[in-house]
């Protein structure tokens, strides 16, 4: 590492040290740097070796300015801030996408939307080139930012299908509607009949298909739907408890309730309690998500578990394809009965 000449302070290593560490050519240390294409495995690892004993660091504004990218991801989610401190999931799927990005040396952009006026000034930010590729979580239908940031050429990835994009977008999604016929299954096998359901929001994929599930269970099962059984939420706590009331109100003689999210299972429950009916003897409930919300919860919750994990790897790879060329791509995954004492 070399000196100054003004107070002996340390310059930071170049890329010529590191090629003269590694005793190869800075070309080879730039291609290295940038993929490693056309670079043989023994001049790469000496490369590696070299950038680890100089202790050099991409300076990634100058690399930017060559490659025309800015070596960061934008994870947007298109909800009320409130929202995202309330819902577990989504500090889940940060946390998952972070780590995934990690593993690449890409840092990630949080980036929150929940008003038109807040969508336009990111759509601006993104589409001016701040960021190579968009993690997009929550669209709902209606809401133009993945149908803009489409249309402008950038690099997208969502989490669950957004509604009428079909194909025209990425997309990395749990398999809703077979998770929700697994939990509507299980809680007739329990016996109960009078099933009644709090749905996601019915302008999202994960509202949407986890209500269909529920419909075609009961279909199979030669039971009628009953429009008094079905209430809609936002996946919040509070419309979790307030769509209970409605239940309980519309259909007294209900026995089990299917809710779409584990933390709107909670304000079921809270609900119930209130009513004076006991989980599960009155009234079995099923979640969806496996999240904490689901462990905290007394009794403890029956829900379906979403592969996170996977979800949020998944993701950062079909993106960070996207960004290298490739074309749209969609995953889905399967989900997971997990049984506790609710149901």
């Amino acid at each position: 590492m070399t000196m100054s000449n003004t107070g002996g302070r340390r310059k930071p290593p170049t890329i010529h040290d590191v090629a003269r560490e590694a005793g190869v050519s800075r070309g080879t240390v730039s291609r290295v740097l940038n993929g490693g294409h056309y670079v043989s495995p023994s001049a790469a690892q000496a490369v590696d070796a070299a950038i680890r004993r100089t202790g050099y660091v991409v300076n990634r504004h100058a690399r930017s300015l060559i490659t025309g990218r800015s070596d960061s991801v934008g994870f947007l989610l298109t909800e009320p801030q409130e929202r995202f401190f309330e819902d577990p999931n989504f500090n889940v799927l940060l946390r998952g996408c972070t780590q995934a990005l990690a593993a690449h040396d890409i840092p990630l952009l949080l980036m929150i939307a929940g008003t038109q006026a807040e969508r336009r000034r990111i759509v601006r930010y993104i589409t001016a080139g701040h960021v190579d590729g968009v993690l997009l979580v929550s669209s709902h239908s209606g809401d133009p930012v993945a149908e803009e940031l489409r249309a402008a050429g950038v690099p997208l990835v969502a989490c669950g299908k957004p509604i009428g994009l079909g194909s025209k977008v990425s997309y990395v999604a749990a398999d809703d509607r077979d998770g929700a016929r697994d939990m509507v299954r299980h809680l007739l096998g329990l016996g109960r009949r009078k099933v009644g359901v709090v749905t996601g929001p019915l302008d999202t994929p994960g509202g949407v298909e986890r209500l269909a599930g529920y419909k075609e269970v009961l279909a199979e099962a030669g039971i009628a739907i009953d429009e008094r059984l079905i209430v809609s939420g936002d996946y919040s706590r509070a419309s979790g408890e307030a769509g209970a009331e409605r239940l309980l109100a519309g259909a007294p003689d209900m026995d089990a309730a299917f809710v779409a999210s584990d933390l709107m299972a909670q304000g079921v429950l809270t609900a119930l309690h209130r009513a004076g009916r006991r989980v599960p003897q009155d009234v079995a409930v099923g979640g969806f998500d496996d999240s904490q919300a689901a462990l905290s919860a007394s009794p403890g919750l029956t829900t379906i578990r979403q592969p996170w994990d996977r979800i949020s790897s998944e993701m950062v790879r079909v993106l960070l394809a996207q960004v290298g060329g490739e074309d749209p791509a969609t995953v889905i995954l399967p989900t997971e009965l997990v049984k506790r004492e609710s149901a």
